[in-house]
């Protein structure tokens, strides 16, 4: 297994790198979309509620195997062409945003509605009680289910080698082929993954006791 290893290694270090930047970017944006999707699910607006509503049960209740297909395959039926890559990172950051709202959402509405009167008795408006005083809460409170997101989105980015991007699950796969050794192959790639999210597992514990060191 170690000659195959260092035979391989050169295209599994960028592999690796592929894997991170799909996980970590998809994440990113996933957040960033996926605290506004949190925002419009409690909502006083009705349409603004509903659309949120929708979009994560769709994107929820549908496989992200098919996402990505119908992104790469299906777009271009109606002239929107994305190159492999782009076409897996749009369907992460699209289905983690889903899941990411619901963790969101979930830390928001943990915090105690004490606070949401104790700002609104300062005469503070909804958007500076929201930003100073309920997100922070909120998302300290998420950062365990929002972690556990990351660990599974880096998992997920295997799916993206249906579409012929060259990461980990790609490229043991490319190996496995070429030298009929899939065993050894899917097990380097699995020791792989194990050890990227053992990382950020240690990095989300890490952030879990900082944050709550300067709460108590």
């Amino acid at each position: 297994m170690l000659e195959l290893f260092e035979r391989s290694l050169p295209l599994l270090k960028s592999a690796v790198l592929m894997t991170v930047f799909l996980g970590l970017t998809s994440f990113v944006l996933g957040s960033a979309l996926g605290l506004i999707v949190a925002l419009c699910r409690i909502s006083n607006a009705r349409a603004l509620r509903g659309l949120a509503f929708a979009y994560v049960s769709i994107f929820r209740g549908t496989p992200l195997l098919v996402q990505i297909l119908l992104i790469y395959f299906g777009l271009p039926r109606y002239g929107i062409t994305l190159d492999p890559v782009p076409a897996a990172l749009l369907a992460l950051t699209l289905f983690s945003a889903a899941y990411l709202s619901e963790n969101f959402r979930s830390g928001i509405s943990a915090v105690d509605k004490g606070q949401w009167e104790a700002a609104a008795s300062t005469g503070m408006s909804y958007v500076k009680t929201m930003s100073r005083i309920i997100l922070p809460q909120g998302l300290r409170i998420a950062i365990p289910s929002v972690g556990s997101r990351l660990i599974a989105l880096i998992k997920d980015t295997s799916l993206a080698s249906t579409i012929t991007v060259v990461e980990l699950t790609r490229v043991a796969d490319q190996v496995g082929a070429s030298t009929f050794r899939y065993m050894e192959m899917f097990l380097m790639v699995g020791l792989i993954y194990w050890v990227i999210n053992q990382l950020l597992t240690i990095a989300q514990t890490i952030l879990e006791s900082r944050v709550s060191r300067r709460y108590v």
